[in-house]
């Protein structure tokens, strides 16, 4: 691939993670990185789902993952219960307080995207959604 190319598609990567702060050490203003709110996306999106999950759909390490859910499990933002299915597995769920950060979380993440486009005409917004979702289906097609 052509370097000039290269070049281009990691200036745009530092660009973006800079305009919404994914090197910032907390995301959004939480105590919480951007994997650990990404682990409470999965549990809240998939409710019982196992850590083999999440590590197949993040594509974390295993140790790496068993340290984010021990650190969630200590602000008593998750709970465990043993699989009816298999009993080795451990099924995930976030608790009442932990659904409760994770809305939090998720309401500042869309309120910084708002902010972030404040300005910008309707049709600009569209344009971009679109070319975002171009991207998608070209690196999903590969």
């Amino acid at each position: 691939m052509n370097k000039d190319l290269v070049a281009e598609i990691r200036s745009f990567n530092r660009f973006y993670t800079q305009i919404i702060g994914l090197l910032d050490r907390h995301i959004l203003s939480s105590e919480f990185s951007l994997p650990e709110v990404r682990v409470m996306y999965e549990i809240n999106h998939s409710p019982g789902i196992t850590a083999s999950e999440i590590i197949e759909n993040l594509g974390l390490d295993k140790g790496y993952l068993s340290r984010i859910l021990k650190k969630l499990e200590k602000h008593k933002l998750i709970m465990k219960t043993i699989s009816s299915e298999d009993k080795r597995a451990i099924n995930l769920f976030l608790s009442k307080h932990g659904q409760i950060e994770y809305n939090r979380l998720d309401t500042a993440s869309s309120n910084q995207i708002r902010d972030i486009l404040d300005g910008y005409s309707q049709n600009d917004i569209e344009v971009m959604v679109t070319k975002m979702n171009e991207i998608k289906m070209i690196l999903q097609g590969k």
